[in-house]
């Protein structure tokens, strides 16, 4: 057998070590060379408006820039903002469905006997990137000035005051729940399927107040709404009046943080290539104006950390579904 020099061996093991990569990863090359070369479907469980809707549109449109495919957005509201997860469980994992991931469904197999999924494992986690700015709203003309005004009606009339947000068992129906038991009192939950249908009812004088993502924001603006608190680590830069919860005495923040996630067994070279066009989308300066605008938290992870940090958050939601005794059976 002819010997074969340094350079010659060098050379033929590059091309085994290639030839290799394709045969045991033939879906990689795929995914570098071809992926997307059709639009990709977006599933938002929530209404359309507001600053989400505000905010993905702005980052799809920077997507297709760079991919050279549409994101086409698709509300589908109701179900807890869990339709979203149900479409990924019957999805391809070829990065062409993903969805808006959110606390409530990681939350959601401990709140029923139902079988419904693992929020670790039936899932491919692609990139936490923001959180929702949660407050309570009243009327401008309500007598409730303050949110110690509104304890103390919610105190004297026990469960004749209401509430709403986005559902049962979301986050902020849980936080809200959380503070009502800390004080000792009781408020009428008006559950909805999105914080817009919240602002129109308190609107209609349906209910006395919102305690939900900030689809309020434009009627506090125009004086039709009272900012009572914010749930933020700090004051709202736009409404400096409005107290944060840890201000008034509970020692909490809830921003709920969310990201994108796709069906379970996406390969990895597709997961980095969204993650890198959705990182891309996200600091873009039109996208960073967007969550100064609505002064929506960052809570950017790519996908290593965001799946860590589903890990540690699905073992704190099993604990408050337990403590507060929650269930939708």
């Amino acid at each position: 057998m002819a010997a074969i020099n340094e350079s010659q061996g060098t050379t033929r093991r590059q091309a085994l070590a290639l030839a290799g990569l394709a045969l045991a990863s033939p879906g990689l090359a795929r995914a570098q060379q071809g992926f997307p070369d059709r639009p990709i479907r977006f599933i938002v469980p929530w209404p359309p408006g507001g600053s989400l809707d505000v905010l993905l549109r702005t980052m799809f449109d920077i997507v297709r820039r760079d991919l050279g495919q549409q994101v086409v957005l698709e509300n589908r509201p109701g179900a807890r903002g869990t339709h979203g997860a149900q479409v990924l469980l019957q999805a391809r994992p070829d990065g062409y469905t993903l969805a808006q991931q959110h606390l409530s469904i990681l939350r959601h197999p401990f709140l029923t006997r139902q079988p419904t999924w693992d929020p670790i494992g039936d899932f491919s986690y692609v990139m936490q990137f923001s959180g929702f700015t949660f407050g309570v709203v009243v009327r401008s003309d309500s007598p409730y000035r303050t949110w110690a005004d509104l304890v103390a009606a919610a105190r004297a009339q026990r469960g004749k005051l209401t509430y709403s947000t986005s559902g049962v068992a979301t986050s902020n129906h849980i936080a809200m729940e959380d503070i009502l038991a800390r004080e000792g009192i009781e408020m009428t939950h008006v559950p909805f399927r999105g914080a817009q249908e919240g602002v129109t009812a308190l609107l209609g004088r349906q209910i006395d107040c919102v305690a939900d993502a900030q689809a309020w924001r434009p009627n506090v603006e125009s004086g039709e709404f009272r900012l009572l608190c914010v749930w933020t680590r700090e004051r709202l830069a736009a409404f400096p009046d409005a107290p944060t919860l840890k201000e008034l005495g509970y020692d909490m923040v809830v921003t709920s943080p969310y990201g994108i996630a796709g069906p379970k067994g996406m390969e990895g070279a597709v997961v980095d290539k969204l993650h890198g066009s959705f990182r891309k989308a996200l600091f873009d300066e039109a996208s960073q104006a967007v969550m100064r605008r609505w002064e929506m938290p960052l809570e950017y992870l790519g996908p290593e950390d965001y799946l860590k940090f589903v890990r540690e958050r699905v073992s704190y939601e099993r604990e408050m579904v337990s403590r507060l005794r929650l269930s939708i059976d």
